[in-house]
């Protein structure tokens, strides 16, 4: 949806709530798309959200079943607690077991076994089995609904069977099993379309069937389906038996949430902080994270107050100080942006992390000597002194050099403990360069300040 039509519908929407106007509201939105809806709930606050979601639900259920699969499973657990019992299992019975899972997940567990209790024996034993699996894994998105049929079963009987099976979210790929039922290959719709009715699956399958297990993290699923350009990818479990397939849309969805969760992090921010939030409730949750960056941020000071006779006999070196604080920071965030970049989609590690180094680490000499030159030469031009630009150019120079390798080394590391990459680095990264390249300055302003004063 357009940016103007949709400020237009939040607007409008808002207005019809206050007014009360419920009517007027369905009309309004009984003809978008239930992404658009989603969208809109999404720069609502939480009392315009539930009044909407009421108008949905009583109005046309199965549009209420869409939206909700739409929204993020935290706004989604949150509207939920606010209905009843039976309005609950009613919507889980409508949307994917897929999509149910991680919003069950988030309600009480006594409101979660009594909605499974309350559902249809088949999406319940379906949402059940997903609950069984790790979050942001495999078996945790996948479907459980699929066509999968003999590999000696012919095109003719294979078209008829899928014609005959009620409609699945995952109709792009007919999966082809043994006598055990494990996954032996996979036929295209297209590949079934233009086969001769008479021809098994077998003969035009293909055997190479790239697959994921249910412990499979899902940026590895993501990565896979991206790789292969899939619309679809099969889940195996340890016997290679097909027990569900995660779908395009599901990929883009974890896709999305997981550019998100590193965004967040690196700007050291919870990934459920919202906008909408109430000031109080933002404050909570970037509260720990702002008392994180002071205990990194603490060390600068002691440097500076170290060196604090050095900064009496010559002041000037106070006026350049934030310029190499500042340019190792945003140099070493360049670097951190990359590498966990390539973290994330599986390009980079440890063992292979020579080539990256050395590479970050010319690129933050090759800067450091063309800024640092710069700076130098505007220090001499306005304070007539050469050896304050020398120091200040060094200073540059040593500070984007360790920015670079500190940038690389510290996502690397993270990653190697089994944290987060994304998580701490920036604050880590900070608190080095602002050390390092306060000590430098000032190390050599003490050095050479006979020659300054």
């Amino acid at each position: 949806m357009r940016t103007q039509s949709l400020r237009i519908l939040i607007s409008s929407a808002r207005k019809f709530v206050n007014m009360g106007a419920l009517s007027r509201l369905w009309n309004l939105m009984k003809n978008f798309h239930a992404a658009d809806i989603s969208s809109l709930m999404n720069h609502l606050v939480f009392r315009e959200k539930r009044i909407l979601f009421n108008v949905l639900f009583e109005k046309d259920k199965e549009k209420t079943g869409e939206v909700l699969s739409e929204l993020d499973s935290e706004d989604a657990a949150q509207i939920l607690k606010e209905l009843q019992l039976e309005q609950i299992s009613e919507l889980f019975q409508i949307i994917p077991p897929d999509d149910v899972a991680p919003i069950l997940d988030l309600l009480p567990d006594d409101m979660k076994e009594s909605i499974l209790a309350a559902m249809e024996e088949k999406p319940s034993e379906d949402v059940k089995e997903l609950l069984l699996y790790e979050e942001e894994t495999a078996g945790r998105i996948m479907s459980p609904d699929f066509y999968a049929l003999d590999q000696k079963t012919n095109v003719s009987d294979a078209i008829t069977a899928m014609q005959l099976e009620a409609d699945v979210e995952s109709a792009f790929y007919l999966y082809a099993i043994d006598e055990q039922n494990r996954l032996v290959g996979v036929v295209s719709l297209r590949q079934l379309l233009f086969a001769p009715p008479n021809t098994p699956l077998k003969n035009i399958m293909t055997k190479d069937v790239i697959s994921v297990h249910p412990e499979t993290d899902q940026e590895q699923v993501a990565r896979n389906v991206a790789d292969y350009n899939f619309v679809a990818i099969p889940v195996v479990d340890s016997e290679d038996k097909l027990i569900g397939v995660v779908t395009v849309d599901d990929v883009i969805d974890v896709i999305d949430k997981e550019a998100t969760e590193d965004i967040y992090k690196m700007a050291s921010l919870d990934t459920t902080d919202r906008i909408q939030d109430s000031p109080l409730k933002s404050m909570k949750k970037r509260l720990p994270f702002l008392m994180f960056s002071l205990l990194t941020a603490s060390l600068a000071p002691f440097v500076v107050h170290y060196f604090e006779d050095t900064i009496k006999a010559f002041v000037t070196l106070a006026v350049f100080m934030p310029l190499v604080a500042a340019l190792g920071g945003i140099a070493g965030n360049q670097t951190i942006a990359i590498v966990v970049r390539e973290i994330a989609i599986g390009q980079a590690d440890w063992i292979s992390a020579r080539k990256a180094l050395l590479k970050e680490m010319l690129v933050g000499i090759g800067n450091g000597i063309i800024i640092g030159l710069i700076l130098a030469t505007i220090s001499y031009l306005l304070m007539k002194n050469p050896y304050l630009g020398f120091i200040l150019g060094l200073a540059i120079i040593a500070n984007l050099f360790v920015a670079a390798l500190l940038g690389t080394i510290i996502p690397l590391f993270l990653k190697l403990l089994r944290l987060d990459p994304a998580l701490g680095s920036v604050n880590l990264l900070t608190m080095c360069t602002d050390t390092i390249g306060l000590l430098s300055f000032l190390g050599l302003g003490t050095l050479f300040l006979s020659k300054l004063i």
